[in-house]
């Protein structure tokens, strides 16, 4: 059987990198083709993404892995692109990008969250869309547009998600992929389609939503003056679980019918927990603890919490490099696990963290708010983040039980975060179950087998799965001082102020 090649292209909150997949025979190999940054740019308008740089990058990384597939003799058969969410670009009637993308952390976004909270209620827009209410959601951006600048609203003829408007860059076609619509908080939960009525009662167009397609989707070929300049022949673009999470999920290695009661964590600058359902949970309760219902690879419904992340110490890092002080983060999590424990915790959904820059001033702003002690040391600043976002995987793991009606017996964690012990072991003390680490690139893996459901080589999500398994190399934690968490329990309650 010939060695088929897939490239994927994963792009996260702070880096992107393509990957070279290989599907030879049950076994799925990857090699890292190109990694580089991905880092927003501050401009008199916002904060907006350096697109064209992540063009170059791309392009970059399909030269390169077309290099690869020759080197290995590998036949190259498609490409897909898998982002974080929410963020969009806006294609005129010319196919012309109007403006250059914002970044979720622009400033502008709170504003007018709250404006169409004050319009509607929580409660309307989360029993339209059953999403979790961040402030950067995309229905809430492009209130924001609306109010900076309509005319680019008006002259819109598509949005695009940044995966979506990746793939149209790749093969000139627009398409807005499920997984990544439905993490705009701007399509029914119950049929995967837009929710126009709820856009049109916020005073939002709606001519610009195109076409939803399911993860797995051969949406055309890459375009021929790309496939030249990359020396790759017109290969297949097929759109993954286009949201980073939903094709992470997908390669989340459990056998459903050995371990029905799962849950996942999918690490990385974002943390997201959830479980895998059939249908979505709209409900007051999951409302009211910040449960959101995405689409995912096969079908399935991701319930799921976002939480901040390793953001926290990607932060505090940066903190310390602006001041000539440079740590990798090996020696963070080293100089952490030698810090005394839980002498600071904080609420990582606490607002003043979701916004990038003098991290450790807000994590001692919180401090002092809450009667604790300022950290004063590097690796105290990171054992508050890790302690506190341990913490939080407790807390969210007891709301989604307390939602589906049953006890997880596993929680799954896959993503680069994935790689620090020292969290994997407090998150399995905090919830006080066995916790399966693994595969570390599971958005990239989840990303290049989805193509394979479209190409034909992998029959379902349950055979994804089963490749996954068979290819990884999984470490099992279990708990080992859960006592030393459930001491800190009430404590961590009241500074949720739940």
């Amino acid at each position: 059987m010939s060695k088929t090649g897939y490239v994927a292209f994963d792009l996260g909150a702070e880096s992107g990198r393509a990957m070279l997949a290989v599907l030879d025979g049950e076994h799925i190999s990857l090699t890292e083709a190109h990694r580089f940054a991905n880092t927003p740019q501050r401009l008199p308008s916002g904060y907006h993404w350096n697109l064209l740089q992540l063009w170059a990058d791309l392009m970059q990384g399909l030269t390169r892995a077309g290099e690869l597939a020759r080197e290995q003799n590998v036949t190259l058969v498609s490409l897909g692109v898998d982002t974080w969410g929410v963020d969009f670009g806006l294609i005129g009637k010319s196919g012309q990008l109007l403006g250059l993308p914002y970044a979720y952390r622009d400033e502008r976004h709170p504003l007018a969250f709250q404006q169409a909270i004050d319009k509607l209620g929580e409660k309307t827009i989360y029993d339209a869309t059953g999403i979790q209410f961040l402030p950067f959601n995309t229905l809430f951006q492009l209130i924001a547009q609306r109010d900076a600048e309509p005319a680019t609203l008006e002259h819109a003829t598509r949005l695009l998600n940044m995966p979506d408007l990746l793939h149209y860059f790749f093969s000139g076609q627009q398409v807005n992929e499920a997984t990544i619509a439905s993490t705009t908080q701007m399509v029914d939960p119950h049929t995967g389609k837009w929710s126009t009525d709820l856009l049109q009662r916020l005073d939002l167009p709606t001519h610009m939503l195109g076409r939803i397609v399911p993860a797995g989707s051969c949406i055309g070929k890459l375009r021929a003056e790309l496939a030249e300049a990359a020396n790759v022949e017109p290969i297949d673009v097929i759109v993954p679980g286009s949201h980073d999470t939903a094709s992470a999920v997908a390669a989340v290695p459990v056998d459903v019918s050995a371990t029905p009661n799962w849950a996942y964590l999918s690490s990385g600058t974002w943390s997201l927990m959830g479980a895998e359902v059939d249908e979505p949970i709209v409900t007051d309760a999951s409302r009211e603890a910040g449960f959101t219902n995405e689409r995912g690879v096969g079908n399935k419904i991701r319930l799921l919490k976002n939480i901040a992340g390793l953001w926290l110490v990607q932060q505090v890092r940066a903190d310390y490099a602006r001041r000539g002080e440079e740590y990798d983060y090996p020696a963070l999590t080293q100089q952490a696990d030698a810090a005394d424990p839980f002498r600071t915790l904080i609420d990582p959904g606490h607002a003043p963290f979701a916004t990038p820059g003098d991290m450790c001033a807000k994590i001692d702003a919180f401090a002092d708010a809450t009667g604790q002690p300022r950290p004063e040391t590097p690796g105290q600043y990171v054992r508050c983040c890790l302690e506190s976002l341990a913490m939080t995987y407790r807390h969210t793991l007891a709301k989604l039980e307390d939602l589906l009606g049953q006890r997880m017996d596993v929680l799954h964690i896959v993503g680069g975060g994935g790689k620090n012990a020292l969290l994997n072991q407090m998150t399995a003390d905090a919830i006080d179950r066995r916790v399966v680490v693994g595969p570390y690139e599971g958005t990239a893996v989840g990303n290049a087998l989805t193509q394979a459901i479209g190409h034909g080589d992998v029959r379902d999500l349950a055979h994804l799965r089963t490749i996954v398994r068979n290819a990884s190399e999984l470490l099992t934690v279990e708990p080992g001082n859960a006592d030393s968490f459930n001491r800190q329990a009430h404590r961590f309650a009241d500074l949720l102020g739940k």
